[in-house]
């Protein structure tokens, strides 16, 4: 556990952070641009003038203690668990939400959704339910669209539970890149313009009690050319390392 990730060189580690950060805020509505977000976390500094808000502003800078935490967790090989849930979402609603990291006390709603998310009584049997599923499906994988099938479905159920009051879409997708670095697979970086796309596939899943298996089949088809894309780019700059040692 954890191979994959050891592999990684910092500068992609830090372009996978600011892309991560920057496309999982701006499908939730957040205006900072990608240029914008490399200042604030990779060279510390507040962006310049516009109309960006301070909850803009923590909603990206929360992403560099949160993606941080799950790179040393994975490599300290800590299993997804409710205890990393929790800290994620701390960290990504810090300065946010004064129920960070709790699971939601009140009914909550997806804004355009057709269904109702899980209440509040039924979240932790439910979380407990949705991580003994992923881990069974885990172990019991022999191919790496058997391990996606089941960190794809385990996102698609996290969501329709929509375990916090608030910030379950950024938690989602940190929570779900956690499992796929966990089980050496690339960080999936849903970028904003395939945003319609990727609710589409989202919704479809989330209409029926359970998704059924053309659901996870067509996240698996959405997801697969996103994830060899971001393949190609973590061996580019791991090439780019070695072509630079040669000549120093």
């Amino acid at each position: 556990m954890g191979h994959l990730i050891e592999n990684m060189t910092p500068e992609y580690l830090e372009d996978v952070m600011v892309r991560l950060a920057h496309h999982s805020c701006a499908i939730e509505g957040n205006t900072i641009t990608l240029s914008k977000t490399v200042s604030i976390l990779l060279n510390g500094t507040l962006p310049g003038s516009g109309n960006i808000t301070r909850r803009e502003f923590f909603e990206v800078d929360n992403h560099q203690l949160a993606f941080e935490y799950v790179i040393s967790s994975i490599l300290n090989n800590e299993q997804l668990s409710f205890s990393i849930i929790r800290n994620i979402h701390e960290k990504l609603t810090d300065r946010l939400q004064y129920d960070k990291g709790q699971f939601k006390k009140v009914e909550n709603h997806i804004k355009g959704a057709e269904f109702s998310t899980v209440p509040p009584d039924q979240v932790p049997q439910l979380m407990d339910k949705l991580l003994r599923n992923l881990y069974y499906r885990l172990k019991n994988a022999t191919t790496d669209d058997d391990l996606l099938k089941a960190i794809l479905e385990m996102y698609i159920q996290f969501e329709k539970i929509h375990p916090f009051s608030d910030g379950n879409a950024r938690a989602g997708r940190m929570i779900m890149n956690y499992s796929l670095l966990e089980n050496d697979l690339p960080p999936l970086i849903i970028k904003n313009h395939e945003k319609d796309a990727y609710l589409q596939v989202l919704k479809e899943s989330q209409m029926k009690e359970f998704p059924e298996e053309k659901d996870i089949e067509n996240f698996v088809v959405f997801a697969k050319p996103i994830l060899e894309e971001e393949r190609k780019r973590m061996l580019s700059f791991s090439n780019k390392i070695q072509t630079y040692n040669r000549y120093i």
